[in-house]
């Protein structure tokens, strides 16, 4: 039997690290190993990942920090990602699933556990690339403000819907085909809290509650801040609401 996905495991430790693997491949998958984070960003770079498990205390680059290295990589951003830790602790899950991990399994893992975590978080990223993403097409124009006529203004941030476009103080700014659907939504509701889960109806074509909707926000929110010119951390016009949603505000 063949599951036609290829699973990325990155662990230190060889034992484990095999263990996990042998229940895969027997399941059907395809599966690579890397033993630190920068040999599983270079595998991330040269093979088609379709989703990564990950320890978090690891030498040099830890479970964390990889996150948000695939997180911050347009590319990757798909790919769900789940922690494989001995760390159990509440805290730790809490500060996991907070950065928007998509899962969190516990050592040991019993092999029935993992199948169903992967079989699940594959299903669901099939789900969610099959949903309907509509990109529209820019047309040749003039330079020049004049020449657009659907513009959505929030302060210096402006957004051509029928052109695909968003400049921010004049600098043109480029977004994937989600990200723009994002800001679009929020900026034609400016000022206002949306929720997440209208949020991801909209961006997604997927029905959830607030908190699957929150996981699946956070790393592109995190990305179009970052393409707004705003540091990690800052939450910048993009601000978040805890336990309510997202509001768009005037850059300052």
């Amino acid at each position: 039997m063949t599951n036609q996905a290829t699973i990325l495991i990155v662990d230190d430790q060889p034992e484990l690290l095999m263990g996990i693997q042998m229940a895969l491949e027997a399941a059907g998958y395809t599966v690579i190993t890397a033993q630190d984070g920068h040999l599983a960003l270079e595998r991330l770079q040269r093979d088609t990942i379709d989703l990564i498990l990950a320890d978090i205390a690891m030498p040099e680059m830890n479970g964390y920090q990889l996150f948000e290295r695939v997180r911050a990589t347009p590319r990757l951003l798909r790919i769900p990602f789940v922690f494989l830790t001995a760390r159990a602790m509440a805290s730790d899950i809490r500060y996991g699933k907070s950065l928007g991990v998509d899962d969190y399994l516990t050592k040991p893992i019993k092999p029935e556990d993992l199948l169903a975590v992967v079989e699940g978080r594959l299903r669901r990223a099939r789900e969610l690339n099959e949903g309907p993403l509509v990109v529209a097409v820019a047309e040749p124009v003039s330079s020049g403000r004049e020449a657009i006529t659907d513009l959505i203004e929030v302060g210096t941030l402006r957004i051509s819907p029928g052109q695909h476009r968003v400049w921010l103080r004049d600098t043109e700014i480029t977004l994937s085909a989600r990200e723009f659907r994002v800001l679009e939504y929020l900026a034609r509701r400016a000022g206002q809290v949306v929720p997440p889960h209208e949020i991801v109806q909209m961006s997604h074509a997927l029905n959830t509650d607030d908190a699957e909707a929150s996981s699946l926000l956070r790393p592109i929110v995190r990305l179009l801040r970052r393409r707004l010119g705003y540091a990690t951390g800052e939450m910048g016009c993009i601000e978040n609401v805890r336990g309510v949603g997202y509001r768009l505000v005037e850059p300052e």
